[in-house]
């Protein structure tokens, strides 16, 4: 013969329910995230830069306790990171907390300087090029930067094509600061580039 169970507390049957549909709805948004993950899900801007292209490597990067950011790197066939100057490609950053359109532009500037890319009378145009491209953003939002080797890069916001720079140099330097061998993030270059040959892991 079955025990009698004693009907639940209707406070602890609410909060019995609450949970079940937490997990759940987790469930279901791991799920969804594994799906898009199998299927490919390549943002529109990507796709229509880079036709055959595949995520080369992904990575986060922080900043003393903060996550900034996550960044994939999109790549086509016969991708060389040592010579990634000369190939078309994509990183997209998807930011993971609020920040100024200035404190994007600036930051940029310091890691130029610091890597000794910008080149001399060009920082007030390159200023002008990152000012057009960047926006403030929050949390989920993705800007996308577009290589196009020996021309220059195109800038989107949340898919949406914000500016075009005509400047290779400029171009290279802007994602040397990620992908160039001077970084000051070597462990996130070596996650996006995934490349055996690299010697920071």
């Amino acid at each position: 013969m079955a025990a009698h169970r004693p009907p639940l507390h209707p406070r602890r049957a609410l909060l019995r329910m609450a949970v079940l549909t937490a997990m759940a709805q987790a469930f279901s948004v791991q799920a969804q995230a594994q799906a898009q993950t199998q299927a490919g899900d390549v943002p529109r801007e990507v796709a229509q830069a880079l036709p055959q292209g595949q995520v080369q490597g992904t990575g986060r990067m922080r900043y003393l306790l903060w996550d900034v950011f996550d960044a994939t790197l999109w790549t086509q066939a016969g991708f060389r990171s040592a010579q990634y100057v000369q190939h078309a490609f994509a990183l997209e950053l998807r930011y993971l907390r609020t920040l100024s359109a200035a404190s994007l532009v600036d930051s940029s500037l310091q890691e130029m300087r610091r890597m000794g890319t910008l080149e001399a009378g060009k920082e007030a145009s390159w200023t002008t090029a990152m000012q057009s491209a960047f926006v403030d953003v929050q949390a989920g939002d993705r800007i996308t930067g577009v290589h196009y080797p020996g021309l220059g890069a195109r800038f989107y916001f949340n898919g949406m094509l914000r500016a075009s720079v005509d400047d290779a140099a400029f171009a290279g330097a802007f994602f040397g600061i990620w992908l160039g061998p001077s970084t000051s993030e070597p462990r996130l270059r070596s996650a996006l580039l995934a490349d055996s040959t690299l010697s920071i892991r």
